[in-house]
């Protein structure tokens, strides 16, 4: 076919109209030295702290380290895939986890991906582990309650949405068990739950994923795992990757509790890894940036100002949000003054101490009200369960207790008074157990505790307590259930109502057959 010039000329000049190009500058390094998941690149001049670092054989890394001659680098995937003098590329994108309504309900690692099975997570949107803390004026005070379904925490050591409440003890004191709980009783509710399991055994993981699963909670839940098989690095970021995956809810005007189970763990991989990275060592060989890690981890738990979409349009969707934070330190010998136990008790707003033994003499939750606090305190109670003759006197009376108990020992001669409080108290102590996996509805706390705390149960053998309060729920169940259902909407404790209360508990009395 005979093509004339002119025509050449206009197919050329069209094609070269059309032609669109973009350049794409790619940082290329070589990889110095690699081992123990930790690599050592040259040549990425213009790396980002955070970045994502890709590595051959699809093994990933993040950067940390950024020296004058190299950077160092933590690797997600087998070190023995990665050998020295490999080519290594940035990638310009900051260490994100995909975020968003797919996950609920799911079990994944600390990169999210699914580790339960149930096929890919469908999700478009990715958030950056590293997130920046609502300021003081995106912020506001706590002071909406969070239920845990626990009665001596509900009642002795509130939590509030947006609070930061540290759980602390020994080994098997039951931490695990109260966070479990508190997760469970939001079922039915409005608070998307996130628990992340950091250094854990994997057979520990899966038993709180199918307690949740039965319970009908992972419906609202997220189980992010870095189990104690898991590298150093995988153990690290988690935290962070449940943080931002609950930020998402947070920042769209959602309400969230996160459980980190536990940072002890958490501080341990830290240390591993910055100790490869040969960064210097301080107080017990842990780096001595230990405090702001967890500072920036858990600064990032707040409740939103109301109108923080208004004044931050581009970061939030929706004011109102919050996310609360469950935090667990495991104490060794219960050593509270330890350097990471204290350093999480200078971050947060209050404490739930557990007692080896208090679990041991078979007191659970085994919660020391001596060494547990709650700095939020009554602003993030309900009136009810405020009301002096429900919970406003508990701790002081279990805390006479204990202190009447120790000096009644050294004699039997007590006057009248202070046998009368040594009984209640036998019988506060024994109202406030709560058995694994069976948190209470904030309107029947009340009715329990009120019982306790109103003298009602002061003729009851201290045995019979757990079989009192059991058939006296059931009776307020079925007879009295318009008494809770006005507890419950209206959040308040009545004259009216504790009347009705006390009657109710003295008609329910006249056929519990009392044992002499």
């Amino acid at each position: 076919m005979d093509l004339r010039p002119s025509e050449v000329t206009s197919i050329l000049q069209r094609e070269l109209e059309g032609y669109r190009t973009s350049v794409q500058a790619e940082g290329v390094g070589t990889v110095l030295q690699v081992g123990d998941g930790v690599a050592r690149v040259h040549g990425l001049e213009d790396c980002m702290v955070s970045e994502i670092l890709e590595f051959p054989n699809e093994v990933f890394g993040m950067a940390l380290n950024l020296e004058q001659d190299n950077v160092g680098a933590i690797l997600f995937g087998s070190d023995t895939l990665v050998k020295e003098g490999d080519q290594v590329k940035t990638t310009g994108r900051l260490m994100s986890v995909p975020v968003g309504d797919a996950l609920i309900g799911r079990v994944v690692d600390s990169l999210g991906r699914p580790l339960d099975g149930k096929g890919p997570i469908e999700t478009d949107k990715f958030r950056p582990i590293e997130g920046r803390a609502p300021n003081v004026v995106e912020r506001q005070s706590v002071n909406e309650p969070l239920q845990t379904g626990l009665k001596s925490i509900d009642g002795m050591i509130p939590v509030g949405r947006g609070q930061r409440e540290l759980i602390i003890g020994d080994r098997q004191t039951g931490k695990t068990a109260i966070a479990v709980d508190a997760i469970i009783n939001q079922k039915g509710g409005d608070v998307i739950c996130i628990y992340v399991a950091v250094g854990q055994k994997q057979s520990t993981v899966k038993a709180v994923s199918l307690a949740l699963e039965k319970a009908g909670a992972m419906d609202y839940s997220i189980v992010v795992s870095a189990s104690a098989n898991e590298q150093a690095s995988m153990q690290f970021i988690a935290p962070f990757s449940g943080t931002a995956m609950g930020e998402e809810f947070r920042d769209n005007g959602k309400h969230v509790l996160i459980v980190y189970d536990d940072l002890y763990k958490h501080a341990l991989a830290w240390r591993q890894v910055s100790l490869l990275l040969r960064r210097p060592p301080g107080r017990e060989a842990f780096p001595g940036d230990i405090f702001n890690l967890h500072s920036r981890l858990l600064e990032r738990s707040a409740k939103l100002n109301d109108k923080a979409h208004e004044l931050n349009p581009k970061e939030f969707k929706a004011g109102g949000g919050s996310m609360t934070a469950f935090p667990i330190v495991e104490t060794q010998e219960g050593d509270v003054s330890a350097y990471i136990p204290t350093n999480v008790i200078s971050i947060t707003d209050g404490q739930i101490y557990l007692e080896p033994d208090l679990f041991n003499a078979g007191v659970r939750p085994a919660v020391n009200v001596g060494l547990s606090v709650s700095r939020v305190g009554g602003s993030a109670q309900t009136k009810a369960m405020k009301n002096k003759k429900v919970a406003g006197t508990l701790r002081l009376d279990l805390a006479q207790y204990r202190e009447l108990q120790a000096f009644a020992q050294f004699g039997s001669d007590l006057d009248p008074a202070t046998q009368r409080r040594l009984n209640r108290g036998e019988r506060l102590v024994e109202l406030l157990k709560q058995g694994q996996y069976q948190p209470l509805p904030f309107e029947e706390q009340v009715a329990v505790i009120f019982s306790g705390t109103s003298g009602g149960l002061d003729d009851v053998p201290v045995e019979r307590i757990p079989e009192f309060e059991k058939g006296f729920l059931l009776f307020l169940r079925d007879q009295h259930g318009d008494l809770l259902t006005t507890i419950r909407d209206s959040k308040e404790f009545t004259e009216e109502s504790q009347k009705a209360m006390s009657d109710a508990i003295e008609a329910f009395k006249k056929n519990f057959t009392v044992a002499v």
